[in-house]
């Protein structure tokens, strides 16, 4: 997992505009008349006719597609009773993960409120304004009245998702994690550590799944849970079945399954060992578990175990469920969250586990395969199949057992539009740096003596990208690590006009010397423009001392690419490089090429950029859909620019007849879906979301590609150097340490890739 610093916590939280969402209108708003329709007198129109019928406010305002994510910080992640200021960055951060995952908008409400009735009505008076409501961090055992309360009394969907959350994704596992063993949830005998909501949750569920409430031996922090307590609350009552206390150490002989929600350290190796045949360990505490995932199969080799961590099989994460189950609930405009359609969500995501994996959700964990067994219980928090899995689940779910408003009818419709939600959206950055992590490789970063560098130097080495090898004057680069407390452990610093560095400088001039003899350059000069660092660098990366190189943030573009042509050349059979952007949308990535080196390439150069470049995108297991663009379409107009790009088309569709590819086009046609179709139905794009746009000439790229960013406030990462035989890189002069460390994260999958 990658180190977090506190300072970068923060930082991240209080850059730019503070904190992590915001509100973005949905309707026109540049004219008189959109504000006049927006607000008065326009506005009076829906207001009557909801005022007539109040279902109609799902019609015409955000309700349906709104969820309140409220608390009164009581029991927040880790932390505790820490109030409800100081919960909001946690609520913010869950509005932020409705939307990623499920496209579901989020007003985060801190209310201060810790008496049990307060809080009930305060949500109850503000429920009018939500189609859900997910309770977050309240603590236990109000939280059980407050949720039931709630339901009880408001028709809205209402989840608790401390309770249920972890209970839905850990059935799940569960689940699955008995089919392997081969036995039966009704027969096996369950250790519970920890009595908090979210473990209780965890066992009613696994009750509703069958496990006998004999069977399951629950302790809190004073022991096991049974009858002769007086001290248990109505909840806790429930598993109060034992007749005798027993001591925790001793439930675990012949245990088939542990759940653990209390705290780390509380289980040994020993515990461990005395448990049945092919034990099931869920030891959830945060962030660290019950007992290592280490030290738990260094005992028992037939284990399956889950734990709450990403970097260990079977992460149990809240994500794979609740984005997906409002998801549900609101398109059928439930009127609660119920049993039935928890049990739907908790089937659905273990039904996903058995799927085959899609490759490229196996080469963002950097894994060769992953398939349904030990260590694949539960789905990965990547798949992108969850939102059209677990949300249609739970939707049906709630149709049959009568709480659905507005049934779906047209089911493969339905799919289509939550696969259509999202897009790819920044799926691909996700991917990409999963599939770095999985095989990180030694980064160059020419320019170390730039803090904006450092900074991302550090931030790759956290995220386990790259290993970094900095390059400049050595006394300046310290003076900045100390000055901003840089920490890049057992990191490369290396000043190539230093005495120590001559010897590789003399041979990296010869080598450079043997490529360039009859370019242009003498042997001293081969040496003696090693000094320069673009030069030294490139070749680091020809004879095998590095992987990739990233240079530009203070630099011309050219006199970066220069030395990496110079240096490591083009790939076999490439005859012109081009630059690529990546902008990364809400519909997905645009890659755009060339913008940044063909001055005014040829016909048969566009057709050469455009096959290499689709070659590069697949490598993102990203199906190319590739427009030429001009303002011709499909020879409505002639002129140089046009023709060229028409013949282009011509060739490609000769010479790469399986490519998606048209033109030449209007940018406008190419990018809305609905006007190719309707005026140029017969185009290979028609009805087919374009997602690779190749211009013209560098003008005209470079231009769009800089507009776009700025107008529009999408992240660009590039320009991506597509067509060189290793992995060297250019960063747009300026470019935020974000953007330097998306720029590392593609060159380290390139050196992967070559």
């Amino acid at each position: 997992m990658a180190k977090i610093r506190k300072q970068d916590a923060l930082d991240y939280h209080s850059s730019g505009r503070p904190g992590k969402i915001e509100v973005i209108p949905t309707k026109p708003y540049s004219s008189q008349r959109d504000l006049s329709l927006a607000y008065s007198p326009g506005v009076a129109e829906p207001c009557l006719r909801i005022a007539e019928n109040k279902e109609d406010v799902y019609k015409y305002t955000s309700k349906s597609n709104l969820v309140a994510v409220i608390s009164n910080g009581t029991a927040v992640l880790g932390l505790g009773d820490i109030g409800p200021e100081a919960s909001k960055p946690v609520m913010e951060g869950k509005g932020l993960l409705f939307k990623i995952f499920a496209d579901i908008d989020v007003f985060d409400i801190e209310v201060d409120a810790k008496d049990p009735e307060l809080f009930i009505q305060t949500v109850k008076a503000i429920a009018p304004t939500f189609g859900g409501i997910n309770l977050e961090d309240i603590k236990a055992p109000e939280a059980f009245e407050i949720e039931r309360r709630l339901k009880e009394e408001l028709d809205i969907p209402i989840m608790h998702d401390d309770q249920h959350g972890t209970a839905i994704i850990s059935s799940a596992a569960l689940l699955n994690a008995l089919e392997i063993a081969n036995k039966k949830i009704e027969k096996v005998k369950i250790v519970v550590s920890g009595a908090g909501a979210s473990a209780l949750s965890c066992a009613r569920l696994y009750h509703a799944l069958g496990a006998k409430l004999e069977n399951i031996f629950m302790f809190d922090s004073k022991g096991l849970i049974h009858s002769g307590r007086t001290d248990l609350d109505e909840m806790k009552k429930l598993f109060s079945g034992h007749k005798k206390d027993i001591a925790f150490e001793e439930a675990f002989k012949k245990a088939d399954v542990f759940l653990g929600l209390s705290r780390g350290g509380l289980v040994s190796k020993e515990m461990i060992a005395v448990m049945a045949k092919d034990p099931i360990v869920l030891a959830l505490a945060n962030p660290e578990p019950e007992i290592s995932y280490k030290e738990a199969t260094s005992v028992r080799k037939d284990i399956i175990m889950a734990t709450g961590r990403s970097d260990h099989p079977n992460q149990v994460n809240n994500v794979l469920g609740f984005p997906f189950i409002f998801r549900g609930a609101l398109d059928v405009r439930a009127t609660t969250i119920n049993e039935e359609m928890k049990l739907a969500a908790v089937k659905a995501i273990a039904s996903l586990a058995k799927e085959t994996i899609p490759e490229e959700v196996v080469e963002a964990y950097g894994e060769k395969s992953i398939s349904f067994g030990r260590d694949q219980i539960i789905p990965k928090p990547l798949d992108p199949r969850l939102i059209y899995y677990v949300a249609p689940a739970v939707a049906r779910a709630a149709m049959d057992s009568g709480v659905a408003r507005e049934p779906i009818k047209d089911w493969d419709a339905y799919e289509m539009e939550l696969k259509n939600r999202l897009g790819l959206d920044n799926k691909l950055v996700r991917n990409i740096t999963e599939k770095a992590q999985a095989n990180p490789k030694r980064v160059v970063f020419a320019e170390a003596d730039n803090i904006k560098i450092l900074k991302a130097a550090q931030t790759a080495w956290e995220e386990g990208v790259a290993m970094p090898i900095l390059l400049g004057k050595r006394n300046k680069i310290e003076k900045l690590i100390a000055e901003y407390s840089i920490e890049i452990p057992d990191t490369q610093i290396i000043d190539p006009k230093s005495e120590e560095e001559e010897e590789r400088r003399i041979l990296f001039g010869k080598k450079f010397f043997e490529k360039r003899m009859r370019k242009g350059f003498t042997e001293f000069e081969s040496i003696q423009i090693m000094r320069e660092r673009n030069h030294f660098g490139a070749m680091m990366v020809e004879m095998g001392d590095a992987d990739a190189m990233i240079s530009g943030i203070t630099r011309n573009y050219r006199d970066v690419v220069r030395p990496a042509i110079q240096t490591v050349g083009l790939q076999k059979d490439v005859k012109t490089i081009s630059g690529m952007y990546i902008l990364v949308t809400k519909k997905g990535p645009l890659f755009l090429a060339d913008t940044t080196i063909n001055l005014n390439p040829t016909a048969e150069e566009i057709a050469e950029i455009t096959s290499n470049v689709a070659k590069t995108i697949r490598k993102f297991k990203v199906t190319p859909r590739i427009a030429l663009l001009s303002y011709s379409n499909f020879g409505s107009s002639t002129g140089p620019d046009a023709d060229k790009m028409a013949k282009a088309v011509q060739i490609l569709h000769e010479t790469n007849p399986n490519l998606i590819v048209d033109g030449e086009v209007q940018a406008n046609f190419a990018l809305d879906n609905e006007l190719m179709l309707e005026k140029f139905s017969f185009s290979t794009l028609a009805n087919k979301q374009v997602n690779t746009l190749i211009f013209p000439n560098l003008s005209s790229g470079n231009i769009a590609y800089k507009l776009l960013q700025k107008m529009t406030e999408v992240d660009a990462i590039g320009p991506v150097l597509v067509g060189l035989k290793k992995s060297v890189h250019v960063l747009q002069m300026g470019s935020s340490v974000r953007e330097i460390v998306n720029m590392v994260k593609i060159a380290v999958v390139d050196a992967q890739n070559k």
